[in-house]
């Protein structure tokens, strides 16, 4: 028996050279666009976004060399790319939630 086609708002959207394509949402493209601007491998920031009703799950993967400089000491530049994120999500009535994928 064929499954069910999965809900438009469950389907992750990914982009992954293209800083402004349109799959992603503008918190989608927001992240990438800070992501590529700190990192020395901008073409491999990889963005995948997963929506729910109200909480859209955004998760960003780089090349290993630059992990550490995504989380930054202490995870502050992490916590500064999430108060930016929640900043706009909150403008858009929306929260949203950062996952950073080793």
């Amino acid at each position: 028996m064929p499954r069910p086609p999965m809900p438009r708002s469950a389907m992750p959207r990914q982009v992954n050279n293209d800083p402004l394509r349109e799959e992603l949402s503008p918190l989608g493209n927001l992240i990438g666009l800070i992501a590529r601007a700190l990192v020395d491998h901008p073409d491999e920031v990889v963005v995948q976004e997963t929506d729910s009703d109200h909480h859209p799950r955004i998760s960003l993967t780089v090349n290993t060399d630059d992990t550490g400089k995504i989380i930054g000491k202490e995870g502050r530049t992490a916590q500064s790319i999430r108060t930016l994120l929640a900043a706009a999500a909150m403008r858009t009535g929306k929260r949203a939630h950062l996952d950073i994928v080793d």
